[in-house]
Formats: C-alpha cells, sequence, structure tokens
C-alpha cells in the first residue's frame, strides 16, 4: 500500500518509516514532486493537520496522512503550541526557536511541559484524527545532535536525557510522533487498507 505523508521533513519521514509495517510505502511531498509550504495558517494543532492532510488530498486523489506538532510549556501559558515551528519568526530556525525558549524559561522554576503531535488521516471518505502525548521538562541547555525541533531541549518523563541525546530506537519509545503513529497504525489494520 502507498501512503503519502503531507511533509517536506526528511527526519520526520524517517521516523514514521521506521515504525512502518513492511509492505506499506510512505511518499513524501518531496517524493511527489511538491515543493511549496502547505499554509499552517489553522489556530490549533488539530486544524493545521487536518488542514493539509485534506490539502494533499484534493491535490493528488491519495490517501494522506498530516501531523502537526507543538511544545506546549506550563510556565508560558501552553505556548509556543500550534506556532513552535516558527516561535521565533518566520525563518522556521530550530536553534532560534531554542534559545527564545531557553530565554523565556531564565527565570523559571517550572519547566514542566508536553509534546502534543496530532496526526490527521484522510482517503476522501474517512477523516480520522490520532493523539500523540509526552510530558516532559525542557533543560537548561541544548544536549545532543540527534533529532530535530526542539529535540536537544526535551527531556521525556522519568528520563535523564534529551530526545537529542537518544537513538531513534529508545527516542520511540517516549516520542509523541510515536505514539499517534501507532494509533494509526491500528486504525489502518482495523480498516484493512
Amino acid at each position: 500500500m502507498k501512503i503519502v505523508f503531507a511533509s517536506h521533513n526528511q527526519k520526520k519521514a524517517a521516523e514514521i518509516r521506521s515504525v512502518l509495517p513492511s509492505g506499506m510505502i510512505l511518499l513524501t511531498l518531496h517524493d511527489l514532486e511538491l515543493h511549496e509550504e502547505i499554509p499552517e495558517d489553522e489556530p490549533t494543532i488539530e486544524g493545521n493537520s487536518a488542514f493539509k492532510a485534506n490539502w494533499v488530498l484534493q491535490r493528488f486523489g491519495l490517501p494522506c496522512f498530516a501531523d502537526d506538532t507543538g511544545l506546549e510549556v506550563s510556565a508560558l501559558n501552553g505556548a509556543p503550541g500550534v506556532h513552535s515551528a516558527r516561535y521565533a519568526g518566520p525563518a522556521r530556525s530550530d536553534d532560534a526557536n531554542m534559545d527564545k525558549l531557553l530565554r523565556a524559561l531564565a527565570n523559571e522554576s517550572d519547566r514542566s511541559a508536553q509534546f502534543k503531535t496530532v496526526m490527521t488521516y484522510c482517503d476522501g471518505e474517512i477523516e480520522q484524527q490520532f493523539t500523540g502525548l509526552v510530558k516532559g521538562v525542557i533543560a537548561t541547555e541544548k544536549l545532543g545532535a540527534e533529532g530535530f525541533g526542539y529535540d536537544p531541549i526535551f527531556v521525556p518523563e522519568d528520563q535523564q536525557l534529551t530526545f537529542a541525546q537518544m537513538p531513534l530506537a529508545q527516542k520511540n519509545l517516549y516520542s509523541h510522533r510515536a505514539r499517534a503513529m501507532a494509533q494509526f497504525l491500528a486504525f489502518l489494520k482495523t480498516k484493512a487498507l
């Protein structure tokens, strides 16, 4: 079965491929030779995820899923949340986003946070969402070279390492994206796609 992942992010695609069952072929927007950015203007993570999946379905007519992820920091009333990718500005720089967040938390004792991924699947008949959450804390400095986004400053609950210090197989034991993906794969099995 071929399925489209509505993303240009090859690191996200690698995470998803690592948990896909054999026989499932994942196509990205790069594979479809779509180089434009899909708008992410919705006010919620759920809305962005649904918009992206439906946008690709309408354009290509292929079963599609999309994700949107936000880092929700307690001391910042849930920010950066839906604006996580562009927290430091439209350039979408991981380092600039992390630097801004570390500055915002410099004098905060509560460093609790959660990653939230919402994955939307649609095929023209069915639209279904799956949510993965992982609680943790924001480290005081960037640690590790794996992963992407806020991984170097996020330590999942009951762990000592940031996501960026973990090999992918270890990260997938705790990851918000892996948790949403597990629900999605279980759903696909029930639909016998």
